[in-house]
């Protein structure tokens, strides 16, 4: 090859250079340029669900927000909904319940003293023992005199009195426990009375009526004392005459 073809060849090898590092320096302006101008934009091949998938295996936490939807896996998101839903049923359910008091109410009004009657059981095995010892029981009966139905329970209170009504015993209660009961118009209910008789001539109490007031009111029914003589203990501690409950 003669010198002048040799100098043609290499000068042309070095245009092709030159024009090939011109172009691989415009592509790279390029690109530089897109990636400024496109701010915020995702890799390529990369998806929300890939970054997702991430950053809740732990691959990147910063991927997205604590507690954001794009941190959660599909799962995770299903439970969150189901719970929500619990959740959210949960606070009615509590709502409803507070409402109503936390039982329904069955609409029967108690029972009020101008509705009932009031009498002691004198019949048969009512009526108390009189030569029993210590002590023994009476019974005090009430009518629902009413056109409707009633509820009562608990404790009444009794007041014994004198004759002139000047001497007073209120009796105590006992501590049973009790419940409540409806009472139909007609329908009647009892509590008992632990009374302790005496045929002393010393040391006693005579009632000769008993003011019986049904539970929570304050007007009571007056009734006349059937039986002797008490023994008489109104300053007594534990005495041996007291009220059990109705119900």
């Amino acid at each position: 090859m003669s010198s002048t073809n040799t100098v043609r060849t290499v000068r042309r090898r070095t245009l092709r250079v030159a024009a090939a590092a011109l172009t691989a320096a415009a592509a790279l302006t390029l690109t530089a340029c897109s990636g400024s101008d496109a701010a915020g934009a995702k890799p390529a091949g990369r998806s929300d669900t890939g970054a997702a998938a991430a950053a809740s295996n732990g691959a990147g936490n910063s991927a997205a927000a604590p507690g954001s939807d794009a941190q959660a896996t599909p799962a995770a998101k299903a439970d969150a909904k189901a719970d929500a839903k619990t959740g959210a049923a949960g606070k009615q359910s509590g709502s409803a319940q507070g409402a109503n008091g936390g039982r329904a109410s069955s609409g029967v009004e108690r029972c009020h003293t101008s509705g009932l009657k009031a009498a002691f059981a004198t019949g048969g095995d009512a009526a108390p023992d009189p030569n029993a010892g210590g002590s023994t029981t009476t019974s005090v009966v009430l009518t629902n005199k009413g056109a409707r139905a009633c509820e009562i329970g608990g404790f009444p209170g009794v007041d014994l009195k004198s004759e002139n009504g000047g001497e007073r015993w209120s009796l105590a209660r006992s501590s049973a426990k009790h419940g409540s009961i409806t009472l139909r118009p007609g329908d009647s209910t009892d509590f008992t009375i632990n009374i302790a008789l005496t045929k002393e001539d010393k040391g006693f109490y005579q009632p000769a009526y008993a003011d019986v007031t049904p539970p929570n009111d304050t007007k009571s029914i007056t009734i006349a004392w059937p039986w002797g003589t008490l023994v008489d203990q109104r300053g007594a501690t534990h005495p041996a005459t007291f009220v059990n409950p109705i119900g």
